[in-house]
């Protein structure tokens, strides 16, 4: 098991606490395109054109972790 692999079960198991930069190695580690420019929130993007939005604010809500697992869910 990778060490993306064991973050996103540690992140299904507590989706409490977790950095935006947790969430952008992971999209990085399966060539999820995401970009900030200088704004507040995170864009995801997926191949197929899909995106979610997230607020940069620490913590992440738990809500917004939870949307993240299942919009990478396709490349698991």
């Amino acid at each position: 098991m990778t060490k993306a692999e064991k973050t996103i079960e540690k992140m299904r198991n507590n989706p409490r606490d977790w950095r935006i930069a947790d969430l952008t190695a992971i999209a990085s580690r399966y060539g999820i395109v995401w970009r900030q420019n200088g704004t507040s929130h995170v864009q995801f993007v997926r191949d197929d054109g899909v995106s979610l939005t997230v607020p940069a604010h620490r913590p992440i809500k738990p809500v917004y972790v939870q949307k993240f697992l299942v919009f990478i869910e396709v490349y698991l």
